[in-house]
């Protein structure tokens, strides 16, 4: 048995002021919801902290210090430059 066209599957009909004012209701929320997305998406300032933080958050310690791999890793790529520069310059 399917539902007329003018009833709802709750059994109201849709010209019933309460039900018209929950959809608007819901559509709004649902608005609110989807601006809050884009807001957060298009915001580029907190997006940009929120990266520094995660990097520096991956790149230290629970007590602040420097990870030993990222200690290393920034040798390594400092000892690359000086012997670019050095090879060069012979």
């Amino acid at each position: 048995m399917s539902t007329p066209p003018d009833m709802h599957t709750n059994g109201t009909s849709p010209d019933d002021p309460e039900v018209i004012r929950a959809d608007i209701e819901r559509t709004r929320e649902n608005l609110a919801e989807t601006v809050d997305a884009l807001h957060a998406k298009l915001d580029m300032k907190t997006r940009a902290k929120d990266k520094v933080a995660q990097v520096k958050d991956s790149a230290t310690t629970d007590t602040g210090k420097p990870r030993p791999e990222v200690l290393g890793a920034t040798v390594a790529a400092l000892l690359l430059v000086a012997g670019l520069v050095w090879w060069r310059r012979r």
